[in-house]
């Protein structure tokens, strides 16, 4: 059987499943199998596939048709051009969670006050809820001076953001932390930044998400409580005593979040600086700074 020839069944097979985007899931399974560039396929089309490479891919189209995330089956994703590995114990970056990462590492590029001489004086930015570890090592590769903790309740996810670090050669300016609070931070703790994905879907709409959500991402990091706002209550309580002046909080939430996110902050005498949209042009990240 042919590249073409698979291709054509696979996607197929996977439309009668439901999978969104078929054709393009079944190029992506087979160039990951084939260890090629997707556009290489095309170039490749009358390669007739080893029954190793069909028993293979078949196992492939499998999961994929059961609904697995492509991201789990293949073991990775892109974000902010970094090749970030994944697994069922963390959330999948989305393309949201890239314009956060963007506006944080462009206020602590301009934060940034250190030499690196003075540890307790370099530029510091913490990420709460970190999973993959995506957010902290976009910032570290992108802002090499600043100190970056990461901080995270699940040490399966920790394990993951430790190897992902590692790959892209941050691992020494990367401190990671288990724990679910800022409470367990030590007392003299002082970042410039705070950066947080946090879990914000309401707890009884977990079960009516797509199936590769529902079934396969860990809902630990998508439960947000019963109106999906607990967390951000959290951060507003906790984050004070621990940012610098003129620091700032910049977090995800969820569509139709942003009033009730702006009052729990304001209640806790937050300035709300600025509520950003993300590529569909719907709010998605708000930025607040501590009145002080």
């Amino acid at each position: 059987m042919t590249v073409l020839d698979v291709i054509q069944r696979s996607t197929q097979f996977l439309e009668k499943k439901a999978v969104e985007s078929p054709r393009l899931q079944a190029e992506l399974l087979l160039a990951h199998l084939l260890k090629l560039p997707r556009m290489q396929l095309y170039l490749n089309f009358e390669r007739v596939l080893t029954e190793p490479e069909l028993s293979a891919f078949r196992e492939l189209v499998r999961r994929r048709s059961n609904r697995e995330p492509l991201q789990y089956i293949v073991g990775s994703i892109s974000f902010c051009g970094l090749e970030i590995a994944v697994n069922p114990h963390v959330l999948i970056p989305r393309p949201e969670t890239e314009l956060l990462a963007e506006l944080a590492w462009t206020f602590l590029a301009q934060s940034s006050r250190s030499d690196g001489s003075n540890n307790s004086a370099r530029t510091a930015a913490l990420d709460f809820g970190t999973g993959s570890g995506c957010l902290a090592i976009v910032l570290a590769v992108k802002c090499p001076d600043v100190r970056i903790d990461a901080l995270d309740i699940s040490s399966e996810a920790l394990a993951v953001a430790r190897a992902n670090a590692n790959k892209h050669g941050v691992i020494e300016r990367v401190q990671f932390i288990q724990g679910e609070s800022l409470s367990i931070l030590p007392k003299e703790a002082a970042f410039d930044l705070i950066t947080s994905n946090p879990p914000y879907i309401p707890t009884k709409e977990i079960e009516t998400l797509q199936a590769e959500v529902r079934d396969f991402e860990p809902h630990a990091a998508l439960d947000g409580g019963p109106d999906g706002l607990d967390y951000f209550r959290q951060l507003a309580t906790e984050a004070h005593f621990c940012l610098r002046q003129g620091g700032k909080l910049m977090l995800e939430f969820g569509d139709g979040q942003s009033e009730d996110i702006r009052k729990i902050f304001e209640a806790e005498k937050w300035i709300v600086e600025t509520i950003r949209k993300d590529y569909n042009q719907r709010p998605r990240i708000i930025t607040v700074l501590p009145n002080k």
